[in-house]
């Protein structure tokens, strides 16, 4: 079974065939991605018209890309898998829309998938896939989530964000900082330079007893330390704030995940999503897991932001699972909100 998956929830397009013959994984054949950071640098960040208009022009040469270094052709797709949601609604609309007019033209089936699904399974493409069951703490954009995951489409919610995400902290962090846009991966970068233990930055929720997270608090007291450097601040400065910035996250990110493991008694944690790059975090978190005996697991770096190859990876394992049944009747929504719990 040959399946074809398409994303375009946010500001990437990405396009991914994968072969699901047999029991195993199924194996990544191919798959392109174009990200759209250098067109929404200019505005500080996603502009969702213009990632919706740059998805429609990428979408199709990407899929004939994919096609052309798969060696396979267009004709032997089996299924048409696309991101139904979260996202925004207009980049999720443009996937949507091409999925289900290639699968009517080639009179295959479809299949709408969720964007969080994706990242948490994309370990299994890895060269160290996971094993069911297991933690998965996802760190993706506006989401941050702790799930017991027992098998496919077998997921319960253990602690989520009440308010700002892990990476919303770290972008609206470095926009604080005068850093441009994508946020995250440039404090993560002058955090390097600076000493974490400079500035004394709230944990919020940390001691709390709950797996939820809150980052609104952080970002608030990262906005006063920056205001009391003034605008005149130095490099040295900048880079101790970032640095501690990032311990901060880094450290609450951490601890909810050992919390999460002692109290579902499981050893294997899998990390996805953007946020799950981020090399303090899995240099941490694969000392703390070490010591105590527990796997950790993450997707492959080119994998972490979104793509096509975890959607393509999502539907067919969900198919193989017989957890969804793809359709051929081509009508299509998406859900710009949509909870991973109830899918």
């Amino acid at each position: 079974m040959l399946v074809l998956g398409i994303e375009s929830s946010c500001d990437e397009t990405g396009v991914a065939l994968v072969d699901a013959d047999g029991p195993g994984v199924p194996r990544l054949l191919a798959h392109a991605l174009h990200s759209q950071i250098e067109m929404h640098q200019a505005y500080g960040g996603v502009v969702p018209e213009l990632a919706s208009r740059d998805h429609i022009r990428r979408v199709l040469p990407l899929a004939r890309q994919v096609l052309a270094d798969s060696g396979r052709a267009l004709a032997q797709v089996d299924v048409v898998a696309y991101t139904r949601g979260p996202g925004l609604a207009g980049a999720l609309l443009v996937g949507a829309g091409a999925a289900c007019a290639l699968a009517a033209a080639l009179g295959r089936p479809v299949l709408g998938v969720h964007h969080l699904e994706g990242h948490l399974l994309s370990p299994f493409l890895s060269a160290d896939p996971p094993e069911f069951p297991f933690v998965a703490l996802l760190v993706s954009g506006g989401h941050t989530q702790l799930m017991r995951v027992d098998g496919v489409g077998r997921y319960e919610l253990l602690g989520e964000t009440i308010d700002d995400a892990a990476g919303e902290a770290f972008d609206k962090s470095a926009k604080l900082l005068g850093l441009g846009y994508p946020g995250g991966p440039q404090l993560a970068r002058m955090a390097e330079f600076g000493d974490a233990t400079a500035f004394d930055l709230p944990r919020p929720l940390l001691h709390s007893g709950t797996l939820d997270f809150s980052f609104a608090g952080l970002k608030t007291a990262v906005w006063t330390q920056a205001r009391k450097l003034g605008t005149e601040v130095c490099e040295q400065d900048r880079a101790n704030l970032a640095a501690a910035t990032q311990a901060a996250i880094v450290e609450v990110l951490l601890k909810k995940s050992l919390k999460a493991l002692q109290s579902t008694g499981l050893k294997r944690l899998v990390v996805a999503g953007g946020v799950g790059a981020n090399r303090a975090l899995r240099e941490q978190l694969n000392t703390a897991c070490a010591r105590r005996g527990v796997r950790v697991h993450y997707p492959e770096l080119s994998l972490c932001t979104d793509n096509g190859a975890m959607i393509a990876l999502a539907a067919a394992m969900r198919l193989q699972a017989g957890r969804a049944e793809a359709r051929r009747d081509y009508a299509f929504d998406v859900k710009p909100r949509w909870d991973l719990a109830a899918v």
